[in-house]
């Protein structure tokens, strides 16, 4: 991430130049989600999804998702050229997890509404406008006071800084809270794929051509995440201990068991690490 603008500038300046940046974009395309997203709960919970605020709101989430994450795959790309990088080839780009992301957003904003696919996107929003707000923003309006050199100290030694307490609590609630949350996206991305699973089910409007694609983000998010790998194993355990229960019918054990090697043998088939040039996909922990 850049550093903030010199503090030595005026105020107008600092932000002038903030305001002028690629991330600052990047950082607005996410604070907007989350505005959109809130104002859809309202609407959400006054059991009016369908009204032209709350559509509104529900499409500006995705097209907001797809601005920011468009933004992130942009800057990799022109990394890439600076450093005369050998082109990545297709695959390599679609195990990348933004773009990964910005496909599904933009499959999200044409697709009908899915409520629960907005909260993925809005958990990783809160992270990404807080790193955003503790690195840039706050250091930009309330720069880092210089801290007195201790009676003693030698002339030359490197200038000591204090940061906003704002910054200190920002990046504690990151620290405590990332990996839980990561753990939370994971599961409601499974609860999703079930979702869409049931509307292809009653043959809801466009859930078969939904049900593919998001099988195959799932199955490309399995590869490369931990969080995801451990929600699959989380459901399949407790799958097994309601369907190990005493009085559970045979037929539905076998039925359980059946789904669980049509899952691996697809897991097997669909094995993306085989056509990454041999090499294993990186695994991530989001």
């Amino acid at each position: 991430m850049a550093p903030p603008p010199p503090a030595d500038l005026p105020l107008a300046q600092r932000i002038q130049k903030l305001a002028q940046t690629l991330q600052f974009a990047w950082f607005a395309g996410h604070a907007t989600l989350l505005i959109c997203v809130t104002r859809y709960a309202f609407s959400w919970l006054r059991m009016n999804y369908y009204g032209g605020m709350a559509q509104f709101c529900y499409r500006t989430t995705f097209l907001s998702a797809a601005l920011t994450y468009g933004i992130v795959v942009y800057k990799t790309w022109r990394a890439r050229q600076k450093t005369g990088a050998k082109p990545a080839n297709v695959v390599s780009y679609l195990t990348d997890e933004n773009v990964q992301y910005l496909l599904l957003a933009l499959v999200w904003l044409f697709m009908p509404q899915y409520p629960i696919a907005m909260l993925p996107f809005a958990i990783y929003s809160v992270f990404h406008v807080a790193t955003y707000t503790r690195a840039n923003l706050i250091p930009t309006l309330m720069p880092p006071t210089k801290v007195a050199p201790a009676a003693g100290a030698e002339p030359s030694a490197k200038p000591q800084y204090t940061q906003h307490p704002m910054s200190d609590a920002i990046g504690s609630f990151v620290k405590q809270y990332y990996d839980s949350s990561m753990s939370v996206v994971a599961n409601i991305e499974l609860i999703l794929w079930i979702r869409i699973l049931l509307s292809a089910i009653i043959f809801q409007r466009r859930s078969w051509i939904l049900i593919v694609i998001y099988t195959v983000f799932l199955r490309t998010r399995f590869a490369q995440s931990s969080h995801v790998q451990n929600a699959f194993s989380t459901f399949e355990a407790r799958i097994d201990n309601l369907i190990g229960a005493q009085g559970t019918p045979p037929a539905a054990r076998q039925g359980w068991e059946t789904i669980k090697g049509l899952a691996r043998q697809f897991q097997q088939a669909t094995d993306v690490n085989k056509y990454i040039s041999g090499a294993a996909a990186p695994k991530k922990t989001s």
